[in-house]
């Protein structure tokens, strides 16, 4: 009698430890995927005022993740490299700039940075010299600091019109080395432009406008200016 008891105590415990790792595991789950199909609220609202933006999104600003915000997620996901899932994990969120709830979102927003910046130094400026290549990255970082651009990395190069990689996708192009390299100097201060917010070729720009900027160095085929 007494021996069937224990028994049944001892299963009752094994169960509810195994129902409770599957409920941690479950759970972790969802920590990693902050956002995805049916959350809502204002990091929603972020995700979808962005991906509005940038042309991704075409719905409206509701601060539901339906499955107009999942297409628009997985299409922002293949441009910068990322698992094309729909669901806006943590390195998803920081390649957008939006800060995230979950734990190492520092690290995450690092890594999403050098990634991306990579892809545009590849698609921009690649056969130019090192010193142009860490100069392209340098523009961005400078725009980010300027009140005239917006204030991450991700909101800067995917700008309407501000960048030709983005629009003919060319920054969908894996990186090499050396344009890592090249991200990973501009990030840690090194700036040969000396603090210039735009570039572009002159033998190829037509727009009167940017020939009026105030020149401030040529590296190579690039021409950066105030």
């Amino acid at each position: 009698m007494y021996r069937k008891i224990i028994i049944a105590i001892i299963l009752i415990i094994n169960i509810g430890i195994i129902a409770g790792v599957a409920i941690t595991d479950h759970n972790s789950k969802i920590t990693e995927a902050v956002s995805r199909f049916g959350s809502s609220g204002s990091e929603v609202r972020q995700i979808q005022t962005k991906l509005k933006n940038w042309g991704y999104y075409k719905g409206e600003v509701d601060g539901i993740y339906g499955s107009r915000t999942v297409s628009a997620v997985r299409l922002f996901q293949r441009k910068n490299g990322l698992k094309a899932d729909g669901v806006a994990g943590k390195q998803t969120l920081a390649a957008m700039g939006i800060q995230s709830t979950s734990n190492n979102s520092s690290a995450g927003t690092s890594q999403a940075n050098l990634n991306l910046l990579a892809h545009l130094i590849h698609g921009e400026a690649r056969g130019e010299p090192y010193s142009g290549m860490v100069a392209v990255a340098a523009v961005v970082l400078n725009r980010v600091d300027s009140p005239k651009f917006p204030s991450t990395i991700a909101g800067v190069i995917y700008q309407k019109g501000a960048f030709t990689a983005v629009d003919d996708g060319q920054i969908n192009l894996e990186p090499n080395q050396t344009a890592y390299n090249a991200a990973r100097d501009a990030l840690n201060g090194w700036d040969p432009t000396g603090g210039s917010l735009y570039y572009f070729n002159p033998n190829t720009a037509t727009n009167k406008w940017i020939w009026s900027r105030p020149h401030t160095i040529t590296i190579g085929k690039h021409r950066f200016c105030m």
